[in-house]
């Protein structure tokens, strides 16, 4: 099964996702699959955080340029959560990857698996129009990738304040805690 954890910057997706994946995962740990690169103090404080509130269960693989190779190594992994599509189509525009190539790669890499995957991605095309040309590709680019996640998805979840909203697919089962 697919999900894809849709949200604004701080909205719980990602603490959602963690949930999601962990209550899939069973008695197998689950893979985390880091898209995010810490170049700066900041970015290496907040990769520090998001793994200490993940705690120790998760193995973590950082695959900021190529997710899909990381998802189709992951056979031992009971779910696989990858954070976040958003960070990931820009690392693809900084290295003039085909975003709707490399997104297919990916989507077939999390269906061949045959273990449940969780994405997370940022909704970016609910503010304002960006000023500027290279800030509306990005924007342009991630709606792209998150129309063509979601078309692929088992099951679609926006969040806001916390909390979830299925778009698509199955509501939540037994054991799964939506917030």
């Amino acid at each position: 099964m697919l999900t894809l954890v849709l949200g604004g910057a701080r909205s719980g997706k990602s603490a959602l996702a963690e949930r999601l994946t962990l209550s899939a995962a069973g008695d197998a740990p689950p893979l985390y699959v880091a898209t995010a690169e810490a170049f700066d103090d900041e970015m290496r404080d907040r990769i520090a955080r998001h793994r200490a509130d993940r705690g120790t269960g998760w193995r973590t693989v950082e695959a900021p340029a190529d997710p899909a190779a990381a998802i189709a190594a992951a056979a031992e992994a009971g779910a696989v959560l990858l954070d976040c599509l958003t960070i990931w189509a820009a690392t693809l525009m900084h290295l003039e990857r085909d975003p709707d190539t490399e997104t297919a790669r990916l989507v077939a890499a999390a269906r061949d698996l045959g273990r449940p995957v969780v994405m997370v991605a940022n909704e970016v095309g609910l503010g304002i129009v960006p000023d500027n040309a290279l800030a509306r590709r990005f924007r342009d680019v991630a709606g792209r990738m998150n129309q063509q996640v979601a078309a692929a998805a088992d099951r679609v979840i926006f969040v806001a304040a916390g909390l979830p909203l299925v778009l698509k697919g199955p509501s939540f089962g037994a054991g799964e805690v939506a917030s």
